[in-house]
């Protein structure tokens, strides 16, 4: 019969006669904190950084295949280093050019490129024929069968004489092969030899034909201009492309200003660059920036 003045035994207490078996405490987990650094965010494996060098050359070299592309057939920046082209561009003006509108034509170039012909009046970047290493800027005037001629400063195409509201003329001496175009004899000294011998051959009835497949090109600062008058025909595949964009403007190209920046007679390094940089901003044509190319 059970005591009612005592209690059963424990759980744990095992009864008389059983071997008591050492149990021992689990262990405790430790939660992760937060603030402690990941080990293998510290230390990246070697793999890792490998994968990371070869992801950036990846990129690196995507980067420069797309700028190549682009100069390449796209766009290509030029300055202008001469004034023939005033008013329309000035020197030290540098442009953008699309090298897309005046591509050759072909099936599928036209479905996909903003192609169209070269027309009259158009401001073309092309090769110099003389030295293809050389890029000039010119307007093309005379189109591939068409007659030319000046007569005192005029220009005329299949005999009616030529609207021309870019002209500018700056000199005030006149000058007979310049002025009245084409000219057997009595060339300037700037005509090149072999211009000059195949002039000849050219004229008739005081009119030059242009061949097939070239262009005649003139400065729109007319009397000081060294164009077809002086070195012949722009054939068409020397033609590059068409300003598209005036992206910047000195009124001095830097290769062409001779003038010294004043600088203290200390020498301060520190004013000399604010003194070139206060200099270089001064000939900023900031109207001209950020605007198309006529």
């Amino acid at each position: 019969m059970d005591d009612p003045h005592f209690s059963a035994p424990p759980p744990d207490i095992p009864p008389p006669g059983k071997a008591v078996e050492r149990s021992d405490p689990a262990p405790e987990q430790s939660l992760p904190s937060p603030m402690a650094p990941d080990a293998g965010q510290a230390h990246q494996p070697p793999q890792r950084r490998s994968w990371n060098l070869v992801a950036h050359f990846q990129f690196s070299l995507l980067a420069l295949t797309i700028a190549l592309f682009i100069i390449s057939f796209v766009l290509q920046a030029f300055r202008i280093p001469s004034g023939s082209m005033e008013d329309t561009l000035l020197v030290g003006d540098y442009l953008l050019v699309d090298k897309t509108r005046f591509a050759p034509s072909s099936a599928w170039s036209d479905a996909i490129l903003p192609y169209r012909s070269i027309q009259r009046g158009d401001i073309i970047v092309f090769r110099y024929p003389v030295d293809p290493a050389q890029h000039f800027v010119k307007r093309v005037i005379a189109l591939p069968g068409e007659r030319i001629r000046l007569w005192h400063s005029r220009v005329y195409i299949n005999g009616r004489v030529l609207s021309e509201p870019y002209v500018v003329f700056k000199e005030h001496f006149p000058d007979e092969f310049r002025d009245n175009f084409p000219r057997r004899q009595g060339f300037n000294e700037n005509v090149s030899v072999e211009w000059a011998k195949r002039l000849r051959s050219l004229v008739e009835d005081g009119e030059l034909i242009v061949p097939s497949g070239q262009y005649f090109v003139l400065g729109d600062n007319r009397d000081q201009s060294l164009d077809s008058r002086y070195w012949g025909f722009v054939p068409r595949e020397n033609i590059v492309g068409r300003p598209m964009f005036l992206y910047f403007s000195l009124a001095q190209a830097a290769d062409d200003d001779d003038e010294e920046v004043a600088i203290p007679a200390s020498g301060d390094k520190l004013f000399t660059l604010r003194a070139r940089i206060s200099h270089v901003l001064g000939d900023v044509r900031w109207r001209r920036i950020r605007r198309l190319a006529p």
